[in-house]
């Protein structure tokens, strides 16, 4: 328990590290911005990949596998169909309205990446537990630096931009907490849990990363950002053993 306590409190925070240094920033081009979400869409891919779909196989079968993925996704797809939000770089709501949606789509996102932590913290698998909370954590990085970013050049304050970037990370690590709940009073339910985290960290990757990576014609750099990404989490599978 402190174990997990420890690793997804690191993971979580991760978010506001990111966020710190761009409360002193006002700007940062499209291109580096590109190459930030390709850089977390490649660790999310291996992670998911190289992490929680191998272990949910694992310990059960491809039939379980295949329903844990398709219902991460289906439940992803209803939640952005049916509650509103808007990413960062799309815009023409005024500025009140605009942090709210995007607040809200940081927390949609951060679903999983929680659910994720908690979940395989919760497996037994101590290696693969610590595997995902890193790949996370390391993800979270970007993500906080882009949004508390995206806050700060729309004039907003550093007290406020703080403030959204702590919603994030504590809402992350509440979903890390479930995830932990389910997976130690319902083990059986711990592959479909996995399975389930990984078709979600898939989706966002595939629907909303990589498409925004690729939206200003950065397409090279964010490319091999990707690849950099995904060979930095084998790189820890490796690592980790």
């Amino acid at each position: 328990m402190n174990t997990f306590l420890l690793l997804a409190a690191c993971s979580s925070l991760c978010t506001l590290i990111g966020a710190l240094p761009s409360l002193f920033l006002r700007d940062i081009s499209h291109r580096g911005k590109d190459v930030l979400l390709a850089y977390t869409a490649g660790i999310m891919v291996a992670a998911s990949t190289y992490g929680l779909l191998p272990s949910a196989l694992k310990l059960s079968n491809m039939y379980v596998l295949t329903v844990g993925i398709l219902l991460g996704a289906m439940l992803l797809t209803v939640m952005e169909l049916y509650i509103p939000h808007a990413d960062p770089s799309h815009s023409n709501t005024r500025s009140d309205e605009r942090h709210s949606l995007l607040l809200i789509a940081m927390l949609l996102h951060n679903l999983p990446e929680g659910f994720s932590t908690g979940i395989s913290l919760a497996s037994g698998d101590t290696d693969m537990g610590t595997l995902v909370a890193t790949a996370i954590g390391l993800q979270n990085i970007p993500e906080g630096f882009l949004v508390s970013l995206f806050l700060v050049t729309r004039r907003t304050g550093m007290g406020k931009t703080f403030l959204y970037s702590s919603a994030i990370a504590a809402t992350e690590w509440a979903t890390a907490c479930l995830g932990y709940y389910f997976g130690t009073e319902l083990r059986l339910l711990i592959p479909y849990g996995l399975a389930f985290a990984g078709g979600a960290m898939l989706y966002v990757v595939y629907k909303e990363l990589i498409p925004e990576s690729h939206g200003d014609g950065h397409e090279i750099p964010a490319t091999f950002a990707f690849i950099i990404g995904t060979l930095t989490m084998i790189g820890l599978v490796e690592w980790l053993g």
